[in-house]
């Protein structure tokens, strides 16, 4: 629950008091306490399994959730000890004596007055906290909107004098008129609005600790699996839109810079499926060292040259799916997807709850009313068989299977799988059998609370396809229609990436981003090893942070007992920084195949600014990235410099997501404190 529906809540008028229902609290109260007195020396607990207390908590709990207190926790834990520690105090020392004969507390002639002043002390200090929570949700909605921030104003005396004054006049009195205070704000259940319960946070995410500055004299070659997914760039907007900062855990840098659509020239044919453009730029963040900056360009195939697809839609329908964002926005964005098929392309429907249903055979796209009439069917209930919901898809996957096409499973979700097979290698192991088939499988994501983002990322990376996380219907649009190409046809499978740097002119090297795409140095020629795959017109994009030799930013100290300087080699006489090489296979191939190209002096520019825009606009998301995640080498790289580098790269912008982008960092420059210079 939000600080927005907290506070809208809060605004909601309490029922009027019922005066049966106020005498019955009352007398109920006085003979719990009356009891307790007579008792005193009596032996703690009670034989009845209920806790004198309840009546308070049945009285005092509906008043909490109301707007004297405005939803706040931090005023529940103000107001309560106080009016308590005055209640009590006041009858221990005698100061409001009791009757037997009606249970009401006579008290001296200063009593109100002597209590009334620690409560109104309490009130305003409440009043305080309320009005922060106001002025906080409101700033909240304005930075979604495209504004940074404010600062919460300060709490006008008004309100102060507004909420005191509010307060019934008895609350500030101590001893037994508080139970009368109390009994006459009380209602009956049946007109008690319930606050909702908070939901249970129970993401998980795929990440790891940032990569290691590595010293070329010990480890000169780095190798890692291609990456084209961009679910953390969308669920890193959802925090930012929705007033915080992502979790550090759910930030994969280069999941964010490869959101982005950047002008990299293609290769010419498909013969050979990608080319790759390298940029060698001053670091931004770090005068000592130089970023060496890989773009990749996948074959962009004509949309009449793709092969006909045979999709199979498995789709969460489990109660947890039962949310504005997560089932209703699924079947929008499916909605999107079946309008861009060919007439040629099989849709199937298979749904998982407590048990997996086929909705719809296989069955032709140009029969888009039929497939339409089988989503809008669609609806939640149940727990989570996803185990048995991704047998039965890859099933009727196999009874469409196009030989010369794209076969694939789209699972939709939130990531939950709780009937089953439920641990991630059981999943992994069963996506890894049916992708041997030529059956590929995509996950998109949806919703937040149940979002198992490390499982969907272990589903699709194991099952050659892509994870989305779709926060939005304009999400959907942009992964499912506008980059349909890329996201559903595969030009090369198994893609991977290893560089040799030249320890003749590289000290050290960090990979930015790609934590968990990590291989061994022995997997980039071991073709039994499975790796990322790109598909028609995708781009990856992978940045080095490079430490020139003889900088004095080099962190590891020379070996004592190392082979001392290296001696000049003709690749060093040329100068080469550095040698790539690209290995992928086709997508109905078992055998890689290779392709190389030296990275040179000729590659470097001498400052930021000389760098091409895209390549700018890219280091600056992938600063930002480091920022949310804390890398050590951003500390001192305000928000404020990331929004600069940006801005004067922004270029052409035809979607409008580099402006988006920026609204997202002066978000999160507002969020994290920062000021602007």
């Amino acid at each position: 629950m939000t600080d927005l529906d907290l506070d809208r809540l809060s605004r909601r008028r309490p029922p009027a008091a019922i005066a049966a229902a106020r005498a019955e609290a009352l007398a109920a109260a006085m003979q719990a306490f009356d009891g307790a007195e007579k008792n005193a020396d009596a032996p703690q607990g009670s034989a009845d399994g209920g806790r004198r207390s309840s009546i308070f908590n049945r009285i005092w709990s509906p008043i909490m959730n109301r707007r004297l207190l405005a939803g706040s926790a931090l005023a529940t834990l103000l107001v309560v000890p106080v009016a308590g520690l005055v209640t009590y105090e006041l009858v221990r020392n005698g100061t409001v004596p009791l009757t037997t004969e009606t249970g009401i507390a006579a008290k001296p002639a200063d009593a109100d007055q002597r209590a009334r002043k620690p409560v109104e002390e309490a009130a305003k200090a409440e009043a305080r906290v309320a009005a922060e929570a106001d002025a906080k949700a409101k700033a909240t909605a304005d930075t979604a909107a495209g504004t940074l921030a404010a600062e919460p104003a300060p709490l006008a005396e008004s309100r102060e004098e507004e909420v005191v004054a509010a307060m019934p006049e008895s609350l500030a009195v101590g001893g037994a008129a508080h139970m009368q205070a109390l009994s006459r704000m009380a209602v009956p259940s049946s007109d008690i609005v319930a606050m909702p319960m908070p939901v249970e946070d129970r993401e998980r995410f795929a990440s790891a600790d940032p990569n290691p500055v590595k010293s070329v004299a010990t480890d000169p070659v780095s190798t890692f699996s291609a990456d084209v997914d961009t679910a953390s760039y969308s669920y890193m907007r959802r925090s930012l839109l929705g007033g915080s900062l992502p979790d550090p855990e759910a930030v994969r840098v280069e999941e964010m810079v490869n959101y982005f659509p950047y002008d990299w020239k293609g290769p010419e044919t498909a013969e050979k499926p990608f080319n790759a453009t390298v940029t060698v730029m001053p670091t931004p963040w770090n005068k000592g060292t130089e970023l060496l900056h890989i773009g990749i360009k996948g074959f962009d195939t004509a949309p009449a040259e793709q092969p006909s697809a045979n999709l199979v839609f498995l789709i969460d329908v489990s109660g947890s799916m039962d949310e504005p964002d997560k089932l209703p926005l699924l079947k929008s964005a499916f909605r999107l997807l079946v309008g861009k098929l060919k007439d040629t392309d099989t849709v199937s429907i298979v749904t998982y709850a407590g048990d997996a249903g086929v909705v719809l055979e296989p069955t032709a796209a140009k029969e888009r009313q039929k497939i339409l009439d089988a989503i809008d069917t669609l609806q939640p209930g149940g727990s989570t068989a996803g185990a048995a919901g991704i047998e039965t898809a890859y099933k009727l996957a196999e009874k469409a299977f196009r030989k010369d096409g794209v076969n694939r499973v789209m699972l939709a979700t939130d990531g939950d799988f709780n009937v089953g097979p439920a641990s991630d290698e059981d999943l992994k192991r069963l996506i890894e059998e049916r992708r041997k088939s030529g059956i590929f499988l995509s996950v998109l994501g949806f919703g937040r609370g149940n979002y198992n983002d490390g499982m969907m990322q272990t589903l699709a990376q194991n099952g050659n396809g892509t994870a989305a996380y779709i926060d939005t219907l304009a999400e959907a649009q942009k992964a499912l229609v506008e980059e349909a190409g890329s996201s559903l046809f595969p030009i090369a499978k198994d893609v991977k990436f290893q560089i040799e740097f030249n320890p003749a002119r590289i000290a050290e090297y960090r990979l930015i981003g790609y934590e968990t795409r990590v291989l061994n140095r022995e997997d980039f020629n071991n073709d039994k090893v499975d790796a990322g795959d790109i598909g028609s017109g995708h781009r990856v994009t992978a940045i080095y942070e490079v430490t020139p030799k003889g900088s004095a930013a080099v962190l590891n100290d020379p070996l004592r007992y190392g082979k001392g300087e290296a001696a000049a080699t003709p690749a060093a006489e040329s100068g080469e920084l550095a040698f790539l090489k690209m290995r992928w296979k086709k997508p109905d191939g078992d055998t890689s195949e290779l392709a190389t190209m030296p990275v040179t002096d000729a590659d470097a520019v001498a400052d930021v600014n000389a760098a091409s825009a895209d390549v700018r606009f890219s280091v600056a998301v992938a600063a930002f990235g480091q920022k949310l995640k804390g890398v050590t080498a951003l500390q001192d790289y305000a928000y404020g410099s990331i929004l600069g580098l940006a801005e004067a790269a922004r270029g052409n912008d035809p979607f409008g997501y580099r402006a988006e982008f920026l609204k997202l960092v002066q978000l999160a420059r507002g969020l994290s404190g920062e000021t602007a210079q």
